[in-house]
């Protein structure tokens, strides 16, 4: 695993030494190293192009400010003032201006979400009423900076009410204010080291896009070989049986952002497919996996197989099992595989899954959310490919198509997801933000081509990437990106064809390409 240090900058309007701290001292990837910037200096920090601080170009840069401190308006609104919401407004228009323009001075930049005291209770039984109410108007700003943002491919908006929800009344402590200017307890800051780390690591591409699952009291209760298909505890009127269920449809539901669900279980594979393909309350059926290594080997062997089976790397795993020797034996063998402590209580299983900080992305696109039915649609190519034999008359049989194109605005996103995702399949992974990739490409001696691909069964959208820059009459293959979804059917030969055929036409002398 990496353990370079991401660079990170945090500027705010009160005390933030402790929230360094969090993020500094957590072991888990990424590692950080951040620094806060002069106390109570938002405004000049942000205008200011020639601090030192914007010279390093750090990784990441965290902007959290109290409300009250950054939009004038609304200090007014908490002192029971009137203030017309249009004013209120203006001022956020503003102030998210200046956020817009530090974009090209850091590579990603997390606004934690504007909160209020839970011990202010504003006015009461009108504080949500539309025109004054404090709590009215802030989710009116919320949405405003969030709209405005939203402009931005390297802006980022968090969600800090689910910090102050899970410290409770621990979130704020007027006292430490008093004593130190700091605005929330430790449990706010905590939690907020957490999902800025996991930011961090979707917009670096390290976000995991694998759930490997065991079957016996993990996916249902009660162990299959013993109980029988109708004895499994699986839905209908029990409340063990509707937690297991319902972590199935919390399962499912990831598969719509596009992240893959596999199993690893030690069980007769004709079983636990007839059970998999036939229990009536099974929400989850062969499917909504992508793959499955269903026998009595060892699992870390299992899900070695079972990754490569699926051109991904060990890094993009995430293994659930109620065995806690299961569990210790693949973080052991398997260190890159995120192994999560899994509660014992099957009734917590769909609420540990849904807080796990694994799985963030900087978009969803298209070609994310079809990913699980591509995976599905190449067991049917495989199958293929057995019945035909011959490799050069299977991919003939498969009807590929390519199609290869300059990079364009519409296509600008996708090229910079798979660029920042892709790890195995990748010359140099090199990472960049939209913004930086399409100024890159803005240089004449540069060229950067996207590659499409179709065949019979389905449309794999936008999954190659190769740059040109050339220089003294030499061009070097600067990214040659490609997505594991279509690796073994000679599209990268297609792929560098384009690229000597660019070549010829402008007769170079030679072509290299670093690979790192």
């Amino acid at each position: 695993m990496d353990r370079k240090k991401y660079r990170g900058f945090l500027i705010s309007n009160f005390n933030v030494d402790n929230f360094a701290g969090y993020l500094n001292n957590n072991e888990d990837f990424p590692l950080v190293k951040a620094v806060a910037a002069p106390f109570n200096q938002v405004l000049q920090v942000l205008t200011d192009k020639s601090l030192e601080c914007w010279k390093d170009n750090p990784d990441f840069a965290v902007i959290w400010a109290c409300p009250e401190g950054v939009i004038e308006s609304f200090s007014h609104i908490i002192n029971y003032k009137t203030v017309p919401l249009d004013k209120i407004l203006k001022e956020v228009d503003e102030y998210s201006s200046l956020l817009l323009d530090i974009c090209g001075r850091v590579k990603a930049v997390f606004i934690p979400s504007w909160v209020f005291p839970h011990y202010h209770r504003g006015l009461g039984m009108l504080d949500m009423k539309d025109g004054i109410g404090v709590s009215n108007t802030l989710m009116r700003m919320n949405l405003r900076l969030s709209e405005n943002l939203g402009r931005s491919s390297n802006i980022y908006l968090l969600n800090t009410s689910r910090w102050v929800n899970i410290a409770g009344k621990k979130a704020f402590d007027p006292k430490v204010w008093y004593m130190g200017k700091i605005a929330f307890g430790n449990e706010v800051f905590i939690e907020a080291a957490k999902d800025t780390k996991s930011a961090l690591s979707g917009v670096i591409g390290s976000s995991r896009k694998l759930i490997i699952l065991d079957l016996d009291d993990t996916l249902w209760g009660g162990i299959l070989g013993d109980a029988g298909l109708e004895n499994i505890i699986l839905g209908g009127h029990d409340p063990v049986g509707e937690a297991y269920v319902d972590f199935q449809r919390a399962l499912k539901s990831l598969t719509n952002r596009g992240i893959l669900l596999a199993i690893a279980s030690k069980n007769e594979e004709g079983a636990a497919l007839e059970a998999i393909r036939h229990h009536p309350e099974m929400v989850l059926r062969t499917d909504d996996f992508a793959a499955w290594k269903i026998n009595w080997q060892d699992k870390a062997q299992n899900i070695v197989d079972l990754v490569s089976s699926l051109n991904l790397g060990l890094q993009s795993a995430v293994f659930i099992d109620d065995n806690p020797v299961e569990r210790a034996r693949i973080r052991e063998a398997l260190p890159e595989v995120f192994v999560p402590e899994w509660p014992e209580d099957k009734m917590l299983y769909r609420s540990a899954l849904l807080s796990l900080h694994c799985f963030d992305q900087p978009s969803i696109s298209k070609e994310d959310i079809e990913r699980p039915m591509m995976y599905v649609t190449e067991r049917q190519r495989e199958d293929l490919k057995r019945k035909i034999g011959s490799f050069d008359e299977w991919l003939r049989s498969l009807k590929i198509r390519v199609k290869a194109e300059e990079l364009n605005n519409i296509d600008l996103q996708r090229s910079a997801q798979l660029l920042n995702k892709t790890n195995q399949m990748n010359l140099t992974t090199r990472r960049m933000t939209e913004s930086e990739l399409a100024d890159w490409v803005k240089d004449g001696s540069r060229k950067l081509w996207t590659f499409r691909v179709m065949d019979k069964f389905s449309d794999s959208g936008l999954t190659g990437i190769i740059s040109l820059e050339v220089n003294n009459n030499i061009g070097e293959i600067v990214d040659f990106v490609l997505s594991c979804r279509v690796l073994g059917r000679k599209i990268e030969e297609a792929m560098i064809y384009a690229v000597i055929k660019y070549a010829e036409f402008l007769r170079l002398d030679e072509i290299y390409a670093k690979y790192i």
